[in-house]
């Protein structure tokens, strides 16, 4: 697998990006980075930021839209704001295309509301279908990634769902647009994280996963695997099953533990619950999902627990 762990794991703990990047380089078993833009690009020459990466990889860039856009990104009511945020995401795509990456992830994260009565609900999708597009042919040689989270920044996100996202990207209609996962934010939305992984990856439009775990009323972000295990060995059953070979990020936060171990947790997590369901066997779990028997899912996931790829 190809790994990636979040920058502000390291940064918030008081590391600069570039010995951010240098502290991922002692990680092991991490392939890839992946940037928040502008914020890890502000003040740092770019030549030098390649020279710290070494053998690491660029995955992609994840756009962020902060304190000029608290009315809105796409669906913001001024339309030179808007303009903004659509320039922002372009100047994203051609540095993430000069650092070697292939994916750009929005994350609509002011494009909601808090009160009824407070947007024209069809004006603003199709605003944000509208964005999509251009952002799509503006860069179609890269892979234009929508990540839904329920809530927070706003109290109703527009996008907000497995179904919502996948209702955009047939209403965008773009090859190159597709999904980001979050699994806190399928927690969140109390979506089956499993069930919109076979229904984006099945439409040939999952472009990027973000893993941790939590209790499903915020965004914990959790080492990945710490809460949840089933759901996570089910999810990790349905990319083994669709053959899922993009980049596997780590969006945890560290708040009380060490960064750079934090990371390596997760990494040695998702790997522990994948050899436990390679060791059960995939055709053997398809049988046990075709039965339907609650029985014996009962039965599998308490393999899984113990004897199974310990």
């Amino acid at each position: 697998m190809k790994y990636a762990g979040r920058f502000n794991s390291l940064v918030f703990k008081g590391q600069d990006v570039l010995s951010a990047i240098d502290l991922f380089r002692q990680v092991r078993g991490i392939t890839h980075l992946e940037f928040n833009y502008p914020e890890h690009f502000a003040g740092y020459d770019l030549e030098e930021i390649k020279a710290h990466m070494g053998p690491l990889k660029v995955n992609g860039l994840a756009v962020r839209w902060r304190k000029d856009f608290l009315f809105g990104n796409f669906t913001n009511p001024d339309p030179e704001t808007r303009k903004k945020a659509l320039q922002m995401t372009f100047d994203a795509c051609d540095l993430c295309r000069s650092l070697g990456g292939q994916v750009i992830t929005l994350w609509l994260e002011n494009d909601g509301f808090d009160y009824p009565f407070q947007v024209d609900y069809e004006e603003a999708f199709t605003q944000i279908v509208d964005a999509v597009r251009q952002v799509c042919d503006y860069a179609p040689d890269l892979k234009i990634s929508i990540e839904y989270k329920p809530y927070e920044e706003r109290n109703f996100a527009l996008v907000d769902s497995a179904g919502m996202t996948l209702y955009l990207l047939e209403k965008v209609n773009r090859e190159n647009a597709g999904c980001t996962l979050d699994f806190c934010h399928m927690l969140m939305k109390h979506d089956s994280p499993s069930y919109g992984l076979s229904l984006a990856a099945s439409s040939r439009k999952l472009f990027g996963l973000h893993m941790n775990d939590g209790y499903g009323f915020q965004d914990s972000g959790l080492i990945f695997g710490s809460v949840n295990f089933s759901l996570a060995a089910e999810f990790i059953y349905y990319l083994l099953r669709y053959g899922y070979d993009g980049v596997v990020f780590f969006d945890t936060f560290p708040i009380r533990e060490n960064g750079k171990d934090e990371i390596q947790a997760n990494i040695e997590a998702f790997e522990l619950i994948r050899n436990k369901v390679e060791k059960a066997g995939l055709e053997r779990i398809a049988d046990v999902v075709a039965s339907r028997d609650g029985i014996r899912v009962n039965q599998l996931i308490r393999e899984l627990l113990t004897e199974a790829g310990s």
